[in-house]
Formats: C-alpha cells, structure tokens, sequence
C-alpha cells in the first residue's frame, strides 16, 4: 500500500536530481541504446519520470518503488534509454532491501542473483559471445550489486541496533543493582541507627517519666544522671556512626565497631539502667571456644543482646533478665529471656523495629532467630530470644 506519509527530504533531493540529470543528458544527445522500436530521443523521458516520481515513495512504500521501477526500466529498454534511468534503479533496488520487511530484504538479494544467473545464461545460449557475458555483468550490477550493498547495510545498521539494545540494558541493569544497592544500604544504616541509640533512648524515656511522675529530689537526681549517662553514651554512638559514613581523608579515623568482648560492660549499663524498674541483668559466657569470630558475626550477636537488653527494660516484668552465650566448632548461640508480663512504673512505646532488625542481621549471616514467649514450670511465661550464628569464614551479604 501507499503511505501518504511526507517524503524524506533526501528522496525529495535524489528524485529531483535524477530528473534534472536525465533531461540534461537527453539535451546534450546522451543515449545508452540505438535501434528500439520507440527511437525519438523524447519517448526515454517518461520512464525517466516515472523513475524519478518514484524515488519519493523509497523508504514509505520500497517495495512498490521497485515493483513500478522494474516494470519502468522494462519500457525504457524500448527506448534509447537514459543512463539516469539506470541509476535511479539501482537506487530502488537498494531502498527495497534497506527499508522494507526483513522478509523481503533476505529474498530481494536472492531473487536478483536468480535473475543475473538466468539472464546470462539465457542469452549465451541463444547467442554465444562476450556480449551476452557482458548483458549478464550489466544485470548484475544493475540488480544483485544493489541488492547486496543493501543488505550489507541493513546488517550493519541492525547489529548496530542490536549493540545499542544491549548497551540500554545493561545500563538498565546496573542502574537496578545501584538501586538495590542503596536501598540495601539503607537498610543496613537504618538497622544500625536503631540499635546503638534505641537503648539509651529508652532508658532516657523511662527515667525521665518517673523523674516527672515522682515527685522526690533524690528519685529524680538518680533518674537525671541515668539520663546524663545515656545521652553522652548514645553521642558517642552517633559519633561513631557518622565516622562510618565519612568519606576518606576525613578528619580522624572512625571508631572501631562494638564486639563480644564488651558485652559486660553493655550487662552493667542495662544493670543500672533497669534497676528501678525491678530488672536483674547477668551475662553467662559458657563459650567452649575463645577463638577470634568473623567481624560481622560479632557485631550481629552484640546488636542482638543489645536489641534484646532494650526490649526487656521497655516491656519486661520485675525479675532476671539472663544473657547467655554459647559456641561450637561452627556456631555461635546467643539467648536472651526476660519475664513477661505487666510491671508498674513507667515504660517506653515500642515499634517493632528492633525484631525486624535481629531477623534481617540473622538472615544476612545465614543463620536462624526465634522469639517469643514460652511456659515455664511455675506458670509464669518468658520472653526468650535465641539466635544461631554460623562463625565459619564466608562472603556474607550486605
């Protein structure tokens, strides 16, 4: 079918070249043949038109183009014949196999190439001579040259597209890990605010409540240096977060991140902290093996007791608060229980965050957590946390 969409500039410029070129080579005499049946010089002009004419529907209708054009350099072959005819043939031949359906450009190159054989041959058997050699040379790069120079150029022109595709996708592609990246990342620094500050937060929460609720100068001069203690314990956390999230060649290096072997010194802070709240915190350390565990798995099991020692001074009921550590040859137990149930006094708002964040550190080192209350003998229930780190050395993820 016909596209009435506007013809490319370029095919605007080569139809009225081609016409402007013929009518000059037919001014000067300039034919290609002598002794056709429509011998007047004038008669070669109209398939010179329609040749031209046709060079605007090139890249909209190609295969058309070359339809009409073939059925035009056919009735030029009557004439005398116009080089610019020719040319502008070939032309069409090389838009049809640029420009039209992938099925049509694989089939236009082998059909011209049947056309040259067959025309070659047929005219070396019906008159054996170097011109029938020389008619089947012409033909061919008439028909099968263009063809082929085509196709060369559609190849090139498709893998070029074909780079640009998979160059867009990997593009897509790393863009998509940059974003995950920095959503992980941002995980990770939402886990880790959280749990250095949510302790002493609470703490300060707690305690500045039964400062304003009870109304006696030594409650509230013990409740306001639990308070200070906290805020300058949580500053230095912070501080040492944002030396993390320096860039190098910032001034100072960052402190070193927290590990197991200051835990007691977390039992003895939670111990005060908790104190008024009917709260005994003990650390029980039964580890068979004092080796040295990868940095991340202590890290992980000091944010859980953490977590944990935070979640019993909000929410536990007066009575122990027992912390226990254990490893084997390949992992590292971590337990913490409290008891459950309601207590008097002041208590701190809790929004969940901080099991969230011991499922996402235990699930990032491929270990296991389980959390929740359980029975005991006397009746009363428990609140136990219990974690299974692997303390093997691997690629852990971030």
């Amino acid at each position: 079918m016909f596209s009435l969409a506007r013809p490319h500039r370029d095919d605007v410029l080569l139809a009225v070249t081609g016409v402007s070129g013929g009518v000059i080579l037919w001014l000067i005499g300039v034919h290609i043949q002598n002794g056709r049946l429509f011998d007047a010089p004038w008669v070669s002009l109209l398939p010179l038109v329609v040749m031209s004419g046709l060079e605007l529907l090139r890249r909209s209708a190609p295969l058309t183009a070359l339809a009409v054009g073939t059925l035009a350099l056919v009735a030029d072959q009557f004439t005398v014949g116009s080089l610019a005819t020719l040319l502008l043939f070939t032309d069409l031949v090389y838009a049809a196999v640029l420009y039209s359906t992938p099925a049509a450009s694989r089939r236009i190159p082998v059909i011209t190439l049947l056309v040259t054989v067959a025309t070659t041959v047929g005219f070396i058997a019906w008159a054996p001579s170097a011109d029938a050699v020389l008619i089947g040379i012409v033909v061919g790069m008439v028909s099968f040259g263009p063809a082929l120079t085509g196709a060369a150029v559609r190849n090139h022109r498709d893998a070029a597209e074909a780079a640009r595709l998979r160059a867009d996708q990997t593009a897509l592609l790393a863009e998509m890990d940059r974003a995950q990246a920095v959503t992980a990342e941002r995980s990770r620094m939402a886990r880790e605010l959280h749990d250095m500050v949510a302790n002493h937060l609470s703490a300060i929460a707690i305690h500045s409540t039964a400062a304003l609720s009870i109304d006696d100068p030594g409650t509230s001069r013990e409740a306001l240096g639990v308070i200070r203690q906290n805020s300058v314990d949580g500053l230095a956390e912070m501080r040492r977060l944002i030396g993390l999230l320096r860039e190098s060649g910032a001034a100072g290096p960052p402190s070193a991140a927290p590990t197991l072997a200051s835990l007691d010194v977390l039992v003895g802070q939670a111990s005060a902290n908790s104190a008024s709240s009917g709260l005994t915190v003990t650390l029980d350390d039964v580890r068979e093996e004092s080796g040295p565990l990868p940095a991340p798995v202590e890290l992980a099991a000091y944010r859980i007791v953490q977590e944990s020692l935070t979640n019993a001074l909000k929410h536990a009921a007066p009575g122990p608060v027992a912390v226990r550590l254990e490893r084997s040859r390949e992992v590292l137990r971590v337990e913490v229980s409290s008891v459950l149930g309601d207590r008097p006094g002041p208590r701190a708002p809790g929004s969940g965050a901080g099991l969230v964040g011991m499922r996402e550190r235990v699930a990032l080192l491929g270990g296991s957590i389980e959390a929740g209350p359980e029975p005991r003998g006397d009746g009363t229930k428990i609140w136990s946390v219990r974690a299974e780190l692997p303390v093997e050395e691997r690629t852990y993820r971030s």
